[in-house]
C-alpha cells in the first residue's frame, strides 16, 4: 500500500457522504506497499481503509472487491467492502475507482515465530477452500504472461550474470511441465505485510489486489518463500515445518503438488524478483512510495534452484 494520490479532510468527508459511515474523524496516509493509494479512515461509526486504484484495470476490481466480500462473508478474516447508498462496491474519486473496506485489528509482524507461520498455513488453506465456491474468473495477473512480458523492460538493469539468471528461469518455467492440480483463487500476495497479528492471535488477511485464479500450490509457495525465510533467502526449516504441516488438518496434499513443489517455489521467486525490478527500477511518482529491493528474491530464487532436491515438505 502506498499514496500516490493526495486526498484532504475536506474531499474525503464530501465523498463519504455517498456512505453511511457517519462522519470523518481522522484520515492518515499508508505508506507502505507500491500498487494503489491508500489511507486510514476514522468515522463516526467505525475504522475503514480508503483505496484509490492507480493503475489496476477497472474491468478487474469487482473480482478482487467480490471474492473479499466472498470471504469474509464465510468467516475467512479479510476486509468486507462496504457498499455505497446505491449498492455499489466502487465509487469514483479524483477520477480514479476507489473503494472503501473494514479495517481489521492487529499490526504486522517482522520476525515470526513458528506459531505464526502456522497460523497463517491454516488461514492459507481455508481461504482456498472458502474460495472454491467462488463464481468469479481472473486469470492470475502477475503469472507467466506477465513474467515474460516484463522481463525485457527490466534485463537492461541487471549485469551479464543476473540476466543469464533470469533468462534461464524464464525458460525452466516454460518448458516445465506438471500434472494439473487444484485451482481457485489465490491471494498471491500473503507477504508478513500483508497480515495482522492482534498480540499473538491472526487479526487479518489484507490487500487482495494481486489475487487471481491459478493453482493452489503457487500461494503456498509464494507465502513460504516470505514467512519462512531469513535475509539470506535460506528457508528456516522450523518455520517451513510449522508452516506447511499446517495444510493437512485442512486440505490434504496431493502427491501432484508434492511433485510441482520444488518448481513451484521457483516460480514464486520468480515472480517477486521480476516484480520488484520492474518497481525499483522503472518507479511510478508518489508523495509516499515504498519499493522494496529486488535482491533478496534473486537470492531466494538462486536458493531454491540449489536445494531443489532437500526442499521441505510434510510426509
Amino acid at each position: 500500500m502506498s499514496v500516490f494520490t493526495k486526498v484532504t479532510e475536506s474531499e474525503l468527508s464530501e465523498w463519504l457522504r455517498s456512505y453511511d459511515v457517519g462522519a470523518l474523524s481522522e484520515l492518515k496516509g499508508i505508506a507502505a506497499g507500491i500498487e494503489n493509494t491508500n489511507y486510514f479512515v476514522t468515522t463516526t461509526a467505525g475504522r475503514y481503509v480508503l483505496t484509490l486504484f492507480e493503475r489496476l484495470p477497472e474491468r478487474d476490481l469487482p473480482f478482487y472487491l467480490d471474492l473479499m466480500a466472498h470471504l469474509a462473508k464465510r468467516g475467512i478474516p479479510c476486509p468486507l467492502p462496504i457498499p455505497n447508498r446505491a449498492g455499489a462496491l466502487m465509487t469514483p474519486f479524483k477520477g480514479k475507482p476507489a473503494a472503501l473496506v473494514t479495517r481489521l485489528p492487529g499490526a504486522t509482524i517482522t520476525d515470526p515465530a513458528p506459531e505464526h507461520c502456522a497460523q497463517v498455513g491454516r488461514v492459507l488453506a481455508d481461504m482456498h477452500l472458502a474460495g472454491a465456491s467462488f463464481p468469479g474468473k481472473l486469470e492470475n495477473p502477475r503469472g507467466p504472461k506477465w513474467w515474460n512480458a516484463t522481463a525485457p523492460q527490466v534485463m537492461p538493469f541487471l549485469d551479464e550474470a543476473q540476466q543469464r539468471l533470469l533468462r534461464d528461469e524464464l525458460a525452466f518455467q516454460s518448458a516445465h511441465r506438471c500434472a494439473p492440480l487444484p485451482r481457485g483463487p489465490i491471494h498471491a500476495d500473503l507477504f508478513r505485510d500483508n497480515v495482522l497479528f492482534d498480540g499473538d492471535r491472526l487479526g487479518g488477511v489484507v490487500d487482495f489486489y494481486f489475487a487471481g485464479v491459478d493453482a493452489w500450490l503457487f500461494d503456498v509457495a509464494v507465502t513460504l518463500n516470505d514467512w519462512c525465510v531469513d535475509g539470506s533467502g535460506e528457508i528456516d526449516p522450523v518455520r517451513a515445518r510449522a508452516f506447511v504441516c499446517a495444510f493437512p488438518a485442512r486440505r490434504p496434499l496431493l502427491d501432484e503438488e508434492h511433485e510441482a513443489w520444488p518448481a513451484m517455489l521457483r516460480a514464486a521467486a520468480l515472480r517477486f524478483w521480476v516484480s520488484r525490478l520492474y518497481d525499483f527500477h522503472l518507479p511510478r511518482p508518489g508523495e509516499l512510495v515504498h519499493a522494496h529491493d529486488p535482491e533478496h528474491f534473486r537470492r531466494v530464487l538462486e536458493r531454491r534452484i540449489a536445494a531443489a532436491d532437500r526442499l521441505p515438505w510434510v510426509a
